[in-house]
């Protein structure tokens, strides 16, 4: 007995995921817990565990395809849970919620045979047969206009008439299953069937692929086994509606080709198509304005090269500029409490703790952890905060939570040899802080020109929480600190 496992909701609120890597091929035998595959969120990467022991029968979806959650991903062959936990006739509908779009929901960590399996997953403990439709016996590829477009036998046309509003010419041309030579109307011809029918069937992922496709599924001759529209079926379609018509479009195509290998073609998903929409979302909701502050960082940068020399804050903890800057927000924070605020409906919510975000550059794209109560923090705790979230980030595997509920952040454009920015604010925040490279320039100290270590710093605020005096105060108590940090042991 067959058991297949369907993608499951990993708790983000997230409605696809990629598949990364298959850690296991079919044949293998596994192991309650075992990974089985590591996957790719808009937000991170994460290891799902297998559900239950058994033999892997076959791997569902390729590594590198983007799919929603719900749809089955692997197959059992047997196992000490899963199938036998499902209802009557699961493994003929999926048995695990795939036909719902939806995960398993087991709610008990052992199975009616014992068997332990994961909280989420394995098969549902109540029926997830489906409610047959009016007039439909067990679906087979014959009967699939009937499951298609049910009606009463009561109201069926005579042999040899064609369904309201087609012709039986138009039919027979159209349809190319059995159906269409009864004169019964066939799931691919749409005209044909009655008001009120029902949609063509096709699973969400299908669903989904025809709406980016922008194929109309009433209109795709469906090849499932059940009458359902495939994937294939979806992309014939579209192949048939995107052929050149012209000479112009073959020529234009033609010439597209000739520059593929001259281009590169990155997939806009996962974190790349998470962070931009969220900029575009706070670039057009937020009025932003940012001002700059060259700031003289020679104390600072004293202090940075004794730390790293004597080693205070311990033997592996790396200490870098990065690290005064982000003691120097918190600060500023504690004296200018309105520029750690967001807007919430019409009230502008000031919170007293600060969880700071650090922009962090990796290979799968800009993500924004945060540091959970940074305010509370000495410099020890606060650099070991920041080293483990870049080595977190850096992996791919920062958890959705560190990402959240962020209140304020900086961004350290300096890392890259840039001088400044204007940075767009992380979306429910209302200030970011860009931190700029550090060079030595000349600087009049006591009337006289000495050379200095100097940086600029630039904040990007959301003008409906503050106004220019809060921005403008906060900018200044940041450069102060980094000026002279034992300003901020006060």
């Amino acid at each position: 007995m067959s058991f297949e496992f369907p993608l499951p909701d990993v708790g983000e609120g997230l409605t696809e995921a990629d598949i990364v890597a298959w850690k296991v091929a079919a044949g293998d035998t596994v192991t309650v817990n075992q990974i089985l595959v590591e996957i790719e969120t808009a937000k991170s990467l994460v290891e799902l565990p297998s559900p239950q022991a058994g033999t892997i029968d076959a791997l569902l979806v390729d590594e590198g395809q983007t799919i929603e959650v719900g749809t089955p991903i692997i197959r059992f062959n047997g196992g000490e849970s899963g199938a036998e936990a499902g209802s009557d006739g699961a493994s003929e509908t999926g048995g695990s919620g795939s036909d719902s779009g939806g995960p398993a929901e087991a709610t008990s960590t052992e199975d009616a045979d014992g068997g332990a399996t994961l909280v989420g997953y394995g098969a549902r403990t109540t029926s997830s047969k489906r409610r047959p439709r009016k007039g439909a016996p067990v679906p087979s590829p014959s009967a699939a206009s009937a499951e298609a477009a049910p009606a009463p036998a009561e109201s069926a046309s005579a042999p040899g008439e064609s369904a309201p509003g087609a012709s039986s010419a138009s039919t027979a041309a159209t349809s190319p299953s059995p159906a269409a030579s009864t004169g019964q109307p066939g799931p691919a011809d749409p005209a044909a069937v009655p008001a009120g029918a029902a949609k063509p069937l096709a699973k969400p992922p299908v669903r989904k692929l025809a709406k980016d496709l922008g194929v109309d599924l009433s209109q795709v001759v469906a090849t499932g086994p059940h009458g359902d529209v495939t994937r294939d079926d979806v992309r014939g379609a579209a192949d048939q509606v995107s052929a050149p018509t012209s000479g112009a479009t073959a020529t234009s195509a033609a010439s597209a080709s000739d520059r593929g290998e001259d281009e590169e073609r990155i997939p806009f998903k996962g974190v790349t198509k998470m962070m931009a929409k969220a900029m575009v979302d706070s670039a057009f909701t937020m009025p932003h304005v940012t001002e700059f502050l060259d700031v003289d960082v020679t104390e600072t940068m004293a202090m940075v090269r004794r730390l790293k020399s004597t080693k205070f804050l311990g033997e592996d903890v790396k200490v870098s500029p990065l690290l005064i800057v982000a003691k120097a927000v918190a600060w500023a924070v504690g004296r200018n409490p309105r520029i750690n605020a967001c807007l919430d409906g019409d009230e502008i919510v000031v919170k007293k703790y600060v969880n700071l975000g650090i922009a962090a550059a990796t290979p799968r794209g800009l993500i924004v952890p945060n540091i959970k109560n940074a305010h509370s923090m000495g410099l020890g705790e606060l650099a070991q905060g920041i080293q483990d979230l870049t080595a977190l980030a850096r992996s791919g595997k920062t958890p959705p939570a560190d990402q959240a509920g962020g209140t304020i952040t900086i961004t350290n454009v300096g890392v890259f040899g840039v001088d400044a920015g204007t940075p767009i604010i992380n979306p429910g925040e209302a200030a970011i802080l860009a931190f700029g490279q550090v060079r030595k320039k000349p600087w009049v100290v006591d009337d006289e020109i000495v050379p200095r270590e100097i940086t600029t710093l630039s904040v990007s605020a959301d003008h409906r929480v503050v106004d220019g005096e809060i921005i403008s105060r906060f900018l200044a108590d940041v450069g102060r600190g980094l000026e002279d940090p034992t300003l901020m042991l006060a």
